[in-house]
């Protein structure tokens, strides 16, 4: 099962905004794409920023619709696009495989 981890900076001024459009990509996404579960975290570093997004896709079935394949990605990267006015600079995605589950 593959997910993805994206990370990006945000201005401090530009929080409020960032979070608003964040968030309502997220819900769109998971409302298109069953079993999606997408979060938010922030670590707050002063006037900047670090943001991570998480993707992951669970239907419980172990087949090929688990995980988050190349056509999610695809369509999340478009999503995003939309946020790029509200950045300090470029969205990094980092995809990793899940191979084992916790305790």
């Amino acid at each position: 099962m593959r997910e993805l981890y994206v990370w990006y900076h945000v201005d401090a001024r530009n929080e409020d905004a960032a979070r608003s459009a964040v968030e309502s990509m997220q819900r769109a996404l998971e409302r298109t794409f069953s079993g999606l579960r997408a979060r938010l975290l922030i670590r707050r570093d002063a006037e900047r920023q670090t943001w991570m997004e998480t993707f992951a896709r669970t239907r419980g079935t172990g087949g090929a619709d688990d995980g988050i394949d190349t056509g999610i990605e695809a369509a999340i990267a478009t999503a995003a696009a939309a946020l790029r006015p509200l950045l300090a600079g470029d969205r990094h995605v980092e995809a990793f495989e899940v191979v084992g589950r916790a305790p």
